[in-house]
């Protein structure tokens, strides 16, 4: 095969019921915490754009990465809090396929960390125009389970 890529044959794999989390972590200023907890962030309402957004990025997770399957997605949950330090977003996932959705749960966490980094970037920068405290960190699979489709009821 020319450039040696090609998607996974997950055909002869059976339909399982799979359900993953992920999180992230993105470093925030104290000042800019105290915005989102008091509601004074120029954008809006910084949690539940992430939210959404979580919830957004886990649908088109297949349509970001090349050789992904695009798969069944039943239920996604994104919660986003805040954490000493920052914004701790933790994403789950559950699926009815024959892989799993990891990359949906990761691209969940990421596109809420991304939505909210846009959200308070202005709040977040220095003199330059750069962002020296922000930091978007921690992004991994922390659970993962499979059950066959017959013991769901």
């Amino acid at each position: 095969m020319a450039g040696g890529v090609r998607m996974v044959d997950v055909s002869s794999k059976p339909v399982t019921v799979r359900t993953v989390e992920a999180r992230g972590f993105v470093r925030l200023r104290r000042e800019t915490l105290e915005a989102i907890r008091e509601g004074r962030v120029p954008k809006g309402d910084v949690l539940t754009v992430a939210r959404v957004a979580g919830v957004m990025a886990a649908k088109r997770a297949w349509e970001l990465v090349p050789l992904a399957h695009p798969i069944s997605i039943e239920h996604v949950e994104v919660d986003v809090n805040v954490a000493d330090g920052g914004l701790e977003v933790v994403a789950r996932v559950k699926s009815v396929a024959r892989t799993g959705p990891e990359l949906e749960a990761l691209a969940a966490v990421m596109g809420a960390l991304l939505a909210a980094w846009d959200m308070v970037k202005q709040l977040e920068k220095d003199e330059r125009g750069l962002y020296p405290e922000s930091e978007i960190t921690g992004i991994r699979v922390t659970f993962k389970s499979k059950e066959p489709l017959e013991t769901q009821g």
